[in-house]
Parts: C-alpha cells; structure tokens; sequence
C-alpha cells in the first residue's frame, strides 16, 4: 500500500458535464448522442449499443465527443442512489457524443488506467461519496466541484491495468452466462410451443404440425390438441382447491415448519424459491390440517402478482401455505404435478388466467375461477417426456443463474479487495481465478 496514493479525480482526469440536450437544432451537425440509461446500465460503452440520433453544435462536438479510453459517468438523477454511476468506454465509435445528465471524464493515461478509473468510480466507497453530496428535493445532482474531489485511490499503473483486467475478465464471463440463460430461455419458450400444441410421440418425436397433419388433431375448447389428449377443469381432477386462512401471523415462531407466501413463487419455473422464509407452529386445528402442504400440490398466486405456479418437491418437508394461495391437490393417476406446475405456467394457461382477473373491488382471482382452468392432458407417458425436457431446461437456466450469482458476488469480493489495496493484485492468470469460482 505504500506505493499506493489518494487523490481527487480532478487530479488525474479532466471533467465535462455534458449539455447536449435531445433538440435537434437548425444548422446542427447529426451525431449519435450517448444519454444516461447508454451509461446507468452498462459497466462499458461499445459499438453495439444502440445509440440516439441527435444533432449538435460543431463545438458541442469538439468538447463532448466520446472516445475510446474515457469514462462517463451519470451525474444527475431523481435518486442519489443513481448518481456516479460509470461506464468505461471500449470501443471507437464514430460521432457519439455525451449526453445530458451525464459527465465526460478524460483520464490522464500516464496516471490512470480508464477501466481501472470506472471501477473505482463504481465502489462502495464512492457511491456513499456521491451519495452524501447529491444535492436536490424531486431530482438530484452533482455539481462540478463534488465530481472533481472525488477521492480516488491511484495503484502503480502496472496494478491498475491488472486490476482492471481482472475485473473485465470477470464482467465478461457474467455477460456470456446472461447471454447463455437468454438463449436456454428462448430455446425453452420455444419448447413449450411445440410440447403444448404438437406433444411428443411415442418415440419422441413431435407431432407434424396440424397444417401438415390435420388428421392428427381434434378441436377442444383450448383449440386444436392432438387426439389423444383430454381437457378437464382443474377442479375435475383435483382432490380438493382451497386457499390459506388469515390471521396466521398470530403462529409465527423462528424456526419449524415452513409457511409459503407469494414471495415464494416464482414465474421463472414451478420450483418455490426458498428465501425470504417464515417459519410458522401451526394451529392443531381442521384449518391447521387443510392447508398443510404435500409433493405434488400445486399452488396457485390469487391476489398481487396474479397466477405464479409452484410445485411442492419431496424435499421440503412440513409446509403452509397463507391466504393469498390457492393450494390444489390433483388426484392421482390424473394429472402429476410438475404437469400442471408447467402447463399453468404456460403462456395459454396465464393468458386466460389474465382474463380471469376478478374484477371487484380488490383484484384477484377466486377459487372457483381457478377450479374453472382448463387443463390439457396428454397420455401419461407422454406427460412424463414433456415435463422430463421442460425441466432439463429449466435445470440449465438454473444451473447458469447459480454461476451468474457466484461471478458477482466474486467481482464485489474482488472490487472490495482489490480496489482499497487490502489484497495484493494476483499475478495468476484471470482464467485460473474464475476456474476456482
């Protein structure tokens, strides 16, 4: 740390709040204009992104053009908690000037490394910095004096540059986990096109489509579905639809039984999301029994966020459920769970449950709108493919969401560290740090 400094940003940078507004105006020259959500929501600037046509005045172009090598950083907003927040620029891009609301910053490379600068500008430490001097009531800011005393901490420029290659290596491998979850989330969203309306064959295959096969397909009251499948209310082939009694807040304890609220649903797959848990001693009671939670049951979000499905796993253990839930019990041999846990969830299924939408004076949907759902229900072998490849899919989005969170979490460890000097910059090669991950 010794051969470390702290200086104002002034210092090693120089500072230019952008007034180049959205206006285009007569005799401006067009650019393309780089505005605060280009900067708010990404960590660099590259050609990729699509920017703003705008004008502006040729000397507006010479002061604010945006080159490669500089930060920007956002320096008004409606909150102090999204002031300062900063983008390094990576790419040359042509005719793309700074915005409004947003400061131009032009490193001094023989101090400062521009990525190393952003990161800096991105911690923990600076944020409360900016956050203890944004000024304003309804909208808040920066004035030229705050930015340029930011403290900065300054490494030997050697440091800098390998900070900020590791840092960079690792917002790189979040990137390609995000592209990866969106890509298995379009590949999913496909699937459950063609399992919902064409199903599999017996040896695996999907059906040919009704336009090339109509033979193969019969109408119902959901449309066109394969021959083979039935459609049934869901209170047709449930044991029983009930919800949670209120009043339950009375039976909250520390630790026992696990009592499921909407928060822990998820639309994202009919597996519960076990955090933010309450723990409940339920009442010895009919009421304590009727809500009490079994594998298979399907819970169904009635009021709020209407019509997230979660599926109870064997592995939960004695579970509740509370009143804003309905709980449904298939039957056996009729419906599995994970079936409907992905058919409810499914897009024809949350259309009409949309519709559904009880419109009295408190929106939500009532049990006997949800015994009312329809349900498709193909031959149970063919069920049992359909879920199997739905939930592969869902595992691999999961699996890739479990990565993404163990990349951020070992950027924030490694900005704290590596940013304030209390770790020594590792020499090792940035894949082998992400390979321990």
């Amino acid at each position: 740390m010794r051969e470390w400094s702290r200086e104002p940003l002034v210092n090693v940078a120089e500072i230019r709040p952008s007034n180049v507004d959205k206006k285009s105006g007569p005799g401006e020259l067009p650019v393309r204009l780089c505005n605060y959500m280009d900067v708010y929501t990404r960590d660099y600037i590259t050609q990729d992104i699509q920017f703003m046509d705008a004008t502006a005045t040729a000397a507006e172009i010479q002061r604010f053009r945006v080159e490669r090598g500089d930060v920007l950083i956002t320096k008004d907003s409606e909150t102090p908690d999204d002031i300062g927040i900063s983008a390094a620029v990576r790419d040359e891009i042509d005719d793309l000037v700074c915005g409004y609301h947003v400061a131009l910053l032009k490193p001094n490379r023989e101090r400062v490394d521009s990525i190393y600068l952003a990161k800096q500008l991105a911690s923990s430490e600076t944020a409360r910095y900016f956050g203890r001097l944004a000024n304003g009531s309804t909208r808040y800011g920066l004035s030229y004096g705050s930015i340029a005393a930011t403290p900065i901490r300054l490494a030997p420029l050697d440091q800098q540059r390998r900070i900020a290659e590791i840092l960079t290596t690792l917002d790189e491998s979040i990137e390609q986990t995000g592209d990866l979850i969106a890509k298995t989330q379009q590949i999913k969203a496909g699937l459950i096109h063609d399992l919902f309306t064409r199903g599999v064959t017996r040896n695996g295959e999907y059906r040919p489509p009704r336009s090339g096969a109509p033979q193969l397909y019969k109408e119902s009251p959901l449309g066109w579905i394969p021959n083979e499948w039935d459609v049934a209310t869901l209170g047709a082939i449930s044991d029983f639809v009930t919800s949670g009694s209120r009043g339950w807040a009375a039976y909250y304890t520390e630790e026992g039984p696990l009592f499921i609220r909407i928060g822990n649903l998820t639309r994202e797959h009919p597996n519960l999301r076990l955090e933010d848990l309450v723990h409940v001693q339920p009442p010895v009671s009919s009421d304590g029994q009727r809500t009490r939670l079994a594998e298979g049951d399907v819970l169904i979000s009635i009021t709020a966020d209407l019509g997230i499905v979660g599926v109870i796993i064997p592995s939960l253990g004695e579970a509740y459920v509370n009143q804003h839930i309905a709980l449904v019990r298939p039957k056996a041999n009729l419906a599995a769970g994970r079936w409907l846990g992905h058919w409810l969830g499914g897009p024809q299924a949350q259309a009409r449950i949309r519709r559904l939408d009880d419109p009295g004076a408190k929106a939500g949907l009532n049990l006997p709108t949800i015994r009312a759902l329809l349900v498709a229900l193909p031959p149970k072998d063919e069920r049992d493919e359909v879920v199997g490849r739905l939930d592969a899919a869902d595992e691999t989005i999961q699996s890739e969401r479990t990565w993404a969170r163990k990349f951020k979490l070992l950027k924030a460890g490694l900005m704290h560290d590596l940013l304030t000097g209390r770790v020594r910059v590792p020499m090792t090669d940035c894949e082998e740090i992400i390979a321990h991950v």
